[in-house]
């Protein structure tokens, strides 16, 4: 059906109307009819309201009393938590005592993006009020006005035919005029949705009736949810790309043509010593190592620039770039430093392992070659089986040593601690652990107040106090003292093993705790150690939760901490 039609018909069936009310039920079908008519014109100032609506929320108080004063109707303005942020007939000083409006039917339907209607009598102002609530401003914008004037219409249609004839004619025309909007409405709301979606919003698609005019919603509406599937689409592969790169432990990095950084991860922040809120300078400017600005030039030129090994402050990062297809280039950076720490390591270990057991095996090989060349007499024979029993005893202990410190560096050994009496843990392991013969000390034993125990592994306690009092019989001549100490240090207690040996110089002191590492080598091969009596003594204690440190001066002795935590504060 044509407009021109639609108009038509519209405008016969408007008055045909008109007619019937007057004939049949004035009262009830022209209330009616003046209620939406009323419930129209309502809208209409609504969404002026909504277009006027100043920007500055601390003038809508104002505007709203002035604005309801000029169109003689009331203006509620209301956040979508349904709190009243003006209203034309409220005191502003009252505004917080006026109830939450987010229950109200009117506008409950504005909310949830309709337009909201409702008829009933105001709390505020105790008169019976028609509600219009439009979505938009701070949330939902409201006009109401009085009815009043509509059932003073009523009355005077009951009250004279001729009247309500007049009223009859003018209602036709007032629902020719009406009809000619329903019509015209969808035209406006389909171009109000054309607007919506681009601006990016959710637009509302009107039903008109009118074939033509659905078919062109139902063509926008099915543009606009393909729109949104892409859309989301795009986001969502942004968003997991986005995820991917910051997730890498390589750092990454992308520049424009220009070379301005666009993106870089946290792994590439971290390397190059940028938190995340500080820029990047461009990358030409960025590196200092030539061989990261060669690589760089060459990428922004176009090319493609395999792994590279670079310098980074003081990190080793392996670099490759490529140029991006409309210029730029992206960087990716691997951390090689902890890999070539490792390799330094695993050299030095084999290097020291092979060092460690290169003298006992070479007494051993001697001593054995001449009791075979030369067959000694009895005592030189056992004096020679002592010693090669001795240096076979030292690699086994070598061995031993070195599977007990790789079973707690891979985490295979969990200790099981427990309440151990701390001076009789001293004591018995002090003598367990005695030559006799070999040493003479003076051994003491001091035990503070708190510290009368102490929450540990107990094997793993007494290995700990064997290793430190092994070292300090090493390097205490016979006759000096050894002290053991045992006293509460904040959340724990802290065990001291103290000698009066030759000390150890400052600039050993930091390194004593490193595997195979002598402050004095040639005493200590000669005494029969194996390097590796302290780097036990501080995976053991810091597999507690605990700490290990050392003191020592030269010729004043040195003094080995252990610090254990109280139960349940590892």
């Amino acid at each position: 059906m044509t407009f021109a039609r639609r108009l038509l018909l519209g405008t016969v069936l408007v008055l045909f109307v008109t007619v019937a009310i007057l004939v049949v039920s004035a009262e009830r079908w022209l209330r009616a009819d003046l209620e939406r008519n009323l419930a129209t014109i309502l809208e209409h100032q609504a969404r002026l309201v909504l277009t006027a609506l100043p920007a500055d929320s601390l003038t809508w108080q104002d505007f709203s009393r002035r604005a309801g004063s000029a169109g003689r109707v009331r203006i509620t303005l209301i956040e979508r938590s349904g709190r009243v942020r003006a209203d034309s007939d409220v005191p502003e000083a009252e505004l917080p005592q006026v109830e939450n409006h987010a229950s109200r039917p009117e506008v409950a339907a504005a909310l949830s993006g309709g337009t909201g209607t409702a008829t009933r009598r105001s709390a505020t102002t105790s008169s019976e009020f028609m509600y219009i609530a439009v979505p938009g401003g701070p949330g939902v914008v409201r006009v109401a006005m009085p009815l009043d004037q509509v059932d003073s219409a009523v009355g005077t249609a009951q009250r004279s035919v001729i009247l309500a004839a007049v009223l009859a004619l003018l209602l036709g025309g007032v629902l020719a005029w009406v009809a000619g909007r329903s019509i015209t409405r969808p035209l406006t709301e389909t171009a109000e949705a054309a607007r919506t979606i681009a601006s990016g919003g959710t637009p509302n698609f009107p039903r008109s009736g009118i074939p033509d005019m659905d078919a062109m919603v139902a063509a926008l509406r099915g543009m606009h949810e393909e729109l949104d599937a892409r859309f989301e689409s795009l986001q969502r592969k942004q968003a997991e790309t986005a995820a991917l790169v910051n997730a890498m432990v390589e750092g990454v990095l992308s520049s424009d043509a220009r070379g301005q950084v666009v993106t870089a991860n946290p792994a590439a922040r971290k390397l190059l010593g940028y938190d995340a809120d500080r820029p990047l300078p461009a990358l030409q400017v960025l590196f200092h190592h030539k061989a990261a600005r060669e690589a760089v030039e060459a990428s922004l030129r176009g090319e493609t620039v395999p792994d590279r090994e670079v310098l980074l402050d003081e990190r080793t990062c392996l670099l490759s770039a490529r140029p991006l297809p409309e210029g730029g280039a992206v960087l990716v950076l691997h951390d090689l430093t902890d890999l070539r720490r490792l390799e330094t390591i695993r050299r030095d270990f084999v290097a020291n392992v092979s060092h460690e057991l290169k003298t006992p095996l070479t007494s051993i090989s001697g001593y054995a070659e001449t009791l075979l060349a030369d067959h000694p007499g009895e005592e030189t024979t056992r004096r020679f089986l002592e010693t090669i029993l001795a240096n076979a005893r030292r690699m086994q202990q070598l061995v031993d040593d070195q599977l007990d410190l790789s079973r707690i560096e891979s985490g295979n050994w969990r200790p099981s601690p427990r309440r151990v009496l701390t001076e009789t843990a001293l004591r018995e392991t002090w003598t367990a652990t005695g030559t006799p013969g070999r040493f003479d000390h003076v051994f003491r034993i001091l035990v503070g107040a708190g510290a009368e125990s102490v929450f540990v592994d107990p094997e793993a306690f007494r290995q700990v106090l064997a290793n430190l009092y092994d070292n300090a019989r090493r390097y205490t001549a016979p006759g000096g003292a050894i002290t053991a100490l045992a006293v509460r240090d904040g959340a724990g207690v802290r065990v001291t093993v103290r000698d009066a040996g030759s000390g150890i110089g400052s600039d050993h002191l930091p390194r004593i705790f490193e595997r195979f590492y002598r402050a004095d080598p040639s005493r200590s091969r000669a005494e029969g150690g194996t390097g590796l009596g302290l780097a036990i003594v501080k995976h053991l204690v810091e597999s507690h939760g605990g700490r290990v440190w050392a003191e020592s001066e030269l010729g004043e002795g040195t003094a080995i901490h252990s610090w254990f935590p109280h139960s349940g504060e590892q």
